[in-house]
């Protein structure tokens, strides 16, 4: 059981941008929400992160933030800096793009890589979607997971974006970095958070591996249960606590997700797609497709296919 790759294996990268940022004190960018996954590796001085609804974090030399969701943030060498919009330092980041940002000042400096991986957001599941806005990976926790660390300080020290190969590279290496990390994560910080404490628990994580890759079977919160390991009422309970919804709404949401990735990617008529998510009718899957998405499948397909 790989729990974590059958959660990434979908996501399907489409791409990286990612940029070095040499900043002088004092300074301060604030970013909107991004439609991709995003990684700060602080490789000299610090910066600070903060969060909406966060406690505010310090990011020293060797440490690394992963956000999985994009997550609206500001970054700064200090708390009360003014704010300058990220748009206005970088208007546009397609992704294969690559830059280096320079902010000056009189202060200590900052150096900082920043990459963000774009993928198809319609296959991330609803494990992935529960995963934390902000992982943070210091220093003495990269040092146990060199892979992930050397990994790091060389795209951060061999910086030429216009080297032959460069992009593929660097989608690559990133790639196998926002990988990495997570696997860190969840090796030496599981409580960090109820998701990464469900993936790291044996029993929990097999009937999420269940819902995750058989999606499709005659599931009951009893069956579900049983490839736990655990009664009925233990695991509908101790489910719902790290999860933070009931075993038979995730297997809705998870094939519902899947139902949308082929209404997208595939001719198949709707009763087909039902039997393949675990519908026994196509009434029942309609209902529950309209029920998350607020349209039939069939507007959905013409919309996201027009």
């Amino acid at each position: 059981m790989d729990l974590l790759s059958d959660l990434l294996a979908p996501l399907r990268l489409e791409g990286v941008f990612h940029s070095r940022w040499l900043a002088h004190a004092p300074w301060g960018v604030e970013g909107e929400r991004e439609s991709c996954a995003m990684l700060h590796y602080v490789a000299e001085g610090s910066t600070l992160i903060e969060l909406p609804g966060h406690d505010p974090v310090r990011l020293a030399a060797g440490d690394l933030a992963v956000f999985p969701h994009g997550s609206a943030h500001r970054l700064s060498d200090g708390p009360g800096r003014p704010m300058i919009p990220l748009r206005r330092v970088l208007p546009e980041r397609p992704p294969g793009d690559a830059r280096t940002v320079e902010l000056d000042g009189p202060g200590e400096r900052t150096v900082m890589l920043c990459g963000g991986l774009h993928y198809d957001r319609s296959a991330a599941s609803p494990l992935y979607r529960a995963l934390p806005p902000m992982l943070v990976l210091r220093a003495s926790c990269l040092a146990l997971h060199p892979l992930l660390g050397e990994t790091l300080s060389r795209l951060s020290d061999d910086w030429d974006p216009d080297a032959p190969g460069a992009q593929l590279v660097s989608l690559r290496a990133f790639e196998l970095v926002f990988v990495l990390a997570l696997r860190a994560a969840l090796d030496e910080r599981p409580g960090a958070s109820p998701v990464l404490a469900a993936l790291a628990n044996p029993a929990i994580g097999a009937a999420l591996h269940a819902i995750q890759t058989r999606f499709a079977e005659p599931w009951t919160v009893a069956s579900l249960a049983a490839e736990a390991g655990m009664s009925r009422s233990s695991f509908a309970a101790a489910f719902r606590e790290l999860i933070g919804e009931a075993p038979m709404r995730h297997l809705t949401a998870r094939r519902i997700q899947e139902a949308a990735r082929l209404l997208v990617d595939t001719s198949l008529p709707h009763e087909r797609i039902a039997g393949r998510v675990g519908y026994l009718s196509a009434v029942g899957f309609h209902l529950a497709f309209r029920q998350c998405h607020g349209v039939t499948p069939g507007t959905y397909r013409r919309e996201r296919t027009a």
